[in-house]
């Protein structure tokens, strides 16, 4: 007979609230946990009651990264300068992988009530931080799922999502039943790991902080290890491995690279743009 052998948590090294900006949460910023948690660098946790008010996000520029927004709740019309435009549904994804220089906007859907979901940002390796824009918006049948997991980003179980990672990652949206338990098991070399619930509460076998609450970022020691997750009440989060980035991340307002001289390209790409959308008459 062989004897059960326990394992230990993986232990939480950090959890934060991140500051609240009206409707919308920074749970994570380059200049913060960015730094640790490389290649995700942002995230935001948004949900806005719209009722009545269509105003967006209004035209604004990125270089250097890739954002990808995964929309729990509502309808959104989006437009980029790679030339899509439409409307993304609830349980959809945007990813737009801005590259050299790229500029965007969204807001919410006609006659749409609330909107919800999160927002990351993965800053890219060198070989694509100057990589021509490219844009993606998957309908929600287009997101794979295998257990409890649907697939952002990377590969989990059977699901592999359609985007193509630009770096070694994970990205899960995941739901669970009060009480459901779930493993995570890292891929090899995914030594970064956190998670941010939007919806019940997480016991994640940590000794000292309790339960990972609705609106809290937890980040996991880096390792290998699994992590074993038990929902207290329907519980909805998402969860990041990752690679480690292997760059210092150089940034501008609303970039991100790896030097100065592959930001500065990336900035002068940006005016470039802003000045045909402003002789277009798209920009004020």
């Amino acid at each position: 007979m062989t004897a059960a052998v326990a394992t230990e948590a993986r232990a939480i090294v950090y959890r934060t609230r991140g500051a609240q900006h009206g409707p919308i949460t920074r749970l994570m910023s380059p200049g913060d946990l960015g730094e640790f948690l490389k290649p995700f660098v942002f995230l935001d946790l948004f949900g806005m009651d719209t009722t009545g008010r269509h105003t967006g996000f209004g035209m604004h520029p990125h270089s250097g990264i890739a954002t990808l927004t995964w929309l729990i709740e509502g309808d959104t019309l989006y437009e980029d300068t790679t030339g899509e435009q439409g409307v993304l549904r609830g349980g959809g994804v945007e990813w737009m992988r801005a590259g050299n220089g790229v500029w965007h906007t969204g807001g919410p859907a006609p006659d749409v009530k609330r909107l919800r979901g999160f927002q990351l940002w993965v800053a890219l390796p060198a070989s694509e931080e100057n990589a021509p824009a490219h844009s993606m918006y998957l309908a929600p049948s287009q997101v794979p799922q295998d257990g409890p997991a649907r697939v952002l980003l990377g590969r989990y179980g059977a699901a592999q999502s359609p985007i193509a990672a630009p770096s070694p990652m994970n990205y899960l949206a995941v739901q669970l039943k009060d009480g459901e338990r779930w493993r995570y098991t890292p891929p090899a070399g995914h030594t970064v790991g956190w998670v941010a619930v939007d919806a019940g509460q997480l016991d994640a076998g940590d000794s000292t902080g309790g339960l990972i609450a609705t609106g809290e970022l937890a980040v996991f020691e880096e390792s290998g290890a699994a992590i074993d997750f038990t929902a207290r009440g329907d519980t909805s989060f998402v969860l990041g491995s990752a690679v480690k980035h292997p760059h210092e991340l150089v940034m501008g307002h609303y970039s991100v690279h790896t030097s100065r001289a592959t930001l500065d390209q990336g900035e002068a790409e940006i005016r470039r743009i802003g000045a045909k959308l402003r002789q277009e008459g798209r920009l004020g």
